[in-house]
């Protein structure tokens, strides 16, 4: 056989090596498993529960477990943000002197975090005039850290 008969079969035996292994690795690339985890932990995607605010809020709209709760008419934040108003919403539906406060955690048109209170727009809780309301909107933030 000539040394070009070789190189052609040599390189068409690496080509179908290649294109082998390039098969196995996408077919493993598209499987993953939900339940490996070492003995006595959850899997990663079950570490971390929304906090039980947001799923109260939820069972009360009626709606399947999800992230975040999003009621019609309300501005969308980051899911973290989202988690934070729902126990944000929970507190103040308990707390007489706000309890008629309306708010709302939003993105801005530059991506970070807006905070509407009663209609009105603010760009960090330090901003809020109402001393009570930013205590309590640092409480929720506490609370939401303390459990992630």
């Amino acid at each position: 056989m000539s040394e070009t008969g070789i190189l052609w079969m040599v390189g068409g035996a690496a080509l179908l090596v290649i294109i082998g292994v390039a098969v196995w690795l996408f077919s493993k690339s598209r499987k993953f498993n939900l339940t490996d985890t070492p003995e006595g932990q959850k899997p990663e995607w079950m570490r971390n529960l929304p906090p039980q605010e947001t799923l109260d809020a939820l069972k009360e709209d009626g709606e399947k477990i999800a992230v975040f709760d999003r009621d019609p008419g309300e501005k969308l934040a980051a899911p973290f943000a989202e988690q934070i108003e729902d126990i944000l919403r929970s507190r103040i539906s308990n707390d007489p002197a706000l309890k008629d406060t309306k708010i709302d955690f939003g993105t801005d048109k530059n991506g970070g975090l807006e905070i509407i209170v009663n209609g009105n727009s603010y760009a960090a809780i330090d901003k809020i005039p109402d001393e009570h309301l930013r205590t309590v909107i640092k409480q929720a933030v506490a609370d939401y850290n303390k459990n992630k």
